[in-house]
């Protein structure tokens, strides 16, 4: 045990083969709340990184051999769960409307609950996330402090917009621009495989319109226009991965809670 008196992972990312393009890697010690995916896709020219992690261990060292090629790190929004690992990563991308938030990231990582306010942790109930047993149930190393991480700024090397393209010489990614949970938030489209990296815009859990930066009318737009699209398979950035079913159904039963917002 440590001072947190939570015991040392022996290994903190857990990855999954989804194909034989496509890699999960998770941090399984971590609550729900805050388990964002990891994925990545080798391409024949290039790979491509979609999301990083809390950042409270190493990504990079973690699964170096994935990223021997030349590679891009997308970040779907600037959320911490999302740009932890980002500036482990020399390529690093994100959409417009998020990149200062990247660029100024500062401060520490607090995940100690003890001087939680009862009132947020309550909403979080109401949102589906039980997190009064913790945010961790171990710790990435024996000296690890839950207020003592630093938070890295990740600047931007590509500024990405609605309509960019993504190439990785076999496959092609476009850029989603889907506001709702954040202004920035992104997707990425692979028409030819009907694969959509969804990020946090949509994913088969608690959808989060309230928290501070989301904006209600603008998640309702996008969910109206990522119902039309014809996806086969949904990678989105917490919780299990979708077919076109699921995926409509999530976005409905939204809809349906939103009516007249």
């Amino acid at each position: 045990m440590n001072a947190c008196n939570l015991p040392v992972a022996d290994e903190w990312f857990v990855r999954t083969r989804v194909d034989d393009a496509v890699t999960l890697l998770t941090e399984p010690h971590v609550h729900p709340l805050l388990r964002c995916n990891i994925w990545h896709v080798h391409g024949a020219g290039r790979d491509l990184l979609v999301d990083t992690g809390l950042g409270i261990a190493s990504l990079h060292a973690a699964a170096v051999d994935l990223f021997e090629a030349d590679l891009i790190a997308v970040a779907t929004h600037a959320h911490t769960d999302h740009v932890g690992g980002l500036h482990e990563f020399g390529s690093r991308a994100i959409h417009a409307a998020e990149a200062e938030t990247a660029r100024s990231i500062s401060g520490v990582l607090h995940l100690d609950l003890a001087n939680a306010d009862p009132a947020a942790i309550e909403q979080m109930a109401g949102w589906g996330y039980d997190i009064a047993g913790g945010l961790l149930t171990a710790v990435p190393r024996a000296d690890f402090e839950l207020d003592g991480v630093p938070r890295i700024p990740a600047p931007p090397t590509q500024i990405l917009v609605e309509g960019d393209v993504i190439d990785l010489g076999d496959r092609a990614f476009e850029v989603l621009h889907l506001p709702g949970h954040s202004p920035g938030s992104i997707g990425l489209w692979d028409a030819a495989n009907q694969l959509l990296f969804s990020g946090d815009a949509v994913y088969d859990g608690p959808l989060l319109d309230e928290i501070e930066g989301a904006d209600i009318e603008a998640y309702v737009a996008t969910m109206e226009r990522l119902r039309e699209l014809p996806v086969a398979t949904v990678h989105g950035g917490h919780d299990e991965s979708m077919d076109r079913r699921r995926f409509r159904g999530v976005i409905d039963a939204y809809l349906a809670r939103r009516a007249g917002a």
